[in-house]
C-alpha cells in the first residue's frame, strides 16, 4: 500500500509540473500565430487534456470493461463543466468572445445528440455511431484550422518576456501533455486500487472516480491557466475536452469495440444513463454555454449552480 501511495503522489506531481508546460506552451503558440486563447483552448490543449480519458476508455472498451469506457467519458464531461469549469467560472467570472464559442458549441451539441440518439433507440452503440463521430472530430478540425488563420481576436498585449523559439514551444507542448498523459495514468491506477480496496462498486469507481481522475489535466491546466491569467485558455479547454470526449473517446472506444449502455442501476424502472447521466451533459452544458452566448459574459451564479449539480450527482451515486 506504501508503494501505491507513492505513486499516486507521483502521478499528482506529474500533472503539475506538466500543466505548467503545457499552459505555457500553449499560451506562447497562440499568441506567436495571433491564435486567440479561446481557440487554441478548444482544440491543441483540448486534445492533449483529453488523451487519458481517450487511453483508459480505449483500453476498457478492447478488453471488455464497457461500464468503465462509457462512464469514464460521461463522467468526465460532468466533471469538466459542472466541477472545473464552474470553479473557473465561480473564482474568475469573465467575458468571452461569443464568435469563438459558437463553432466548438455548436459541434458539442452536434455530437451529443447522435450520441444520445443511439442510446435511446438502441440501448447501446453500433460501430457506425463511432464512425459517425470520428467523422465529426475530422469535420471540426478542418474549419477550426482554416478559421484560425483568420482569427484576428487575439488582443495586443505588452511584451514582458522575449519569446521562446517556436521549437521550444512545441517541446513543452509535448513533454507537458506527455507528462499529464502519464501522470494521470499513474494515479487512477492506483486511485482504484484504494478505491477497490474500500469496496467501492465499478459503475461508481467509472462516473466518479476515474472520471475524476482523468479530468485532472483539465483540473490542473485550468488551475495554472487561472494563476497566469489566461482564463479563456481553460474556458477553451474545457468546452473542446468536453467535444472531444464524445467525437475522440467515445467515438474510438465505439469504433473498436461496440458496447451497450450500463444497467447496473436504474432510477424510476429506468436505466439511470438515460434518466440522469445523458439527460445531466446536456443540462450543466446548456447552463454553461447558453448565458455565455447570449450575453458574452460568464457569471458566479452559473460556477454556483453547477457545483451545486455535481454535488448532488456525486451524493446519488454514492448512496443510491
Amino acid at each position: 500500500m506504501t508503494i501505491t501511495v507513492l505513486l499516486f503522489i507521483l502521478g499528482l506531481v506529474l500533472l503539475i509540473f506538466g500543466g505548467n508546460f503545457f499552459v505555457d506552451g500553449a499560451s506562447g503558440i497562440a499568441k506567436r500565430f495571433k491564435m486567440s486563447e479561446l481557440l487554441i483552448g478548444a482544440t491543441i490543449v483540448s486534445i492533449g487534456t483529453t488523451l487519458p480519458e481517450l487511453m483508459v476508455s480505449a483500453t476498457s472498451a478492447v478488453s471488455g470493461h464497457s461500464e468503465i469506457s462509457y462512464g469514464n467519458a460521461i463522467g468526465s464531461i460532468l466533471c469538466n463543466t459542472a466541477l472545473i469549469a464552474a470553479l473557473t467560472i465561480t473564482f474568475s467570472p469573465c467575458a468571452v468572445n461569443k464568435n469563438a464559442l459558437k463553432l466548438p458549441i455548436a459541434f458539442y451539441f452536434a455530437a451529443a445528440l447522435i450520441f444520445a440518439l443511439f442510446a435511446y433507440i438502441y440501448g447501446g452503440f453500433v460501430r457506425l455511431t463511432g464512425v459517425l463521430l470520428l467523422a465529426l472530430f475530422a469535420l471540426y478540425m478542418i474549419i477550426t484550422v482554416r478559421a484560425s488563420a483568420k482569427d484576428k481576436d487575439l488582443p495586443e498585449e505588452k511584451e514582458e518576456h522575449k519569446q521562446l523559439p517556436v521549437l521550444v514551444q512545441i517541446i513543452q507542448l509535448i513533454a507537458g501533455a506527455a507528462a499529464i498523459a502519464f501522470g494521470a495514468r499513474l494515479l487512477v491506477n492506483n486511485g482504484m486500487l484504494i478505491a477497490q480496496a474500500m469496496g467501492v462498486p465499478e459503475s461508481v469507481i467509472a462516473l466518479t472516480f476515474v472520471a475524476l481522475g482523468t479530468s485532472l489535466p483539465e483540473l490542473i491546466t485550468a488551475i495554472i491557466s487561472l494563476i497566469k491569467g489566461h482564463s479563456l485558455l481553460s474556458l477553451g479547454n474545457i468546452i473542446g475536452a468536453n467535444l472531444f470526449n464524445i467525437v475522440l473517446v467515445c467515438a474510438a472506444s465505439i469504433t473498436l469495440r461496440p458496447y451497450s449502455l450500463p444497467a447496473e442501476k436504474t432510477l424510476f424502472g429506468i436505466n439511470a444513463s438515460l434518466v440522469l447521466d445523458l439527460p445531466l451533459t446536456f443540462v450543466t452544458m446548456l447552463i454553461l454555454c447558453v448565458p455565455a452566448l447570449l450575453s458574452g459574459k460568464l457569471r458566479r451564479w452559473q460556477g454556483v449552480t453547477l457545483l451545486l449539480i455535481y454535488a448532488a450527482f456525486c451524493v446519488y451515486q454514492f448512496v443510491s
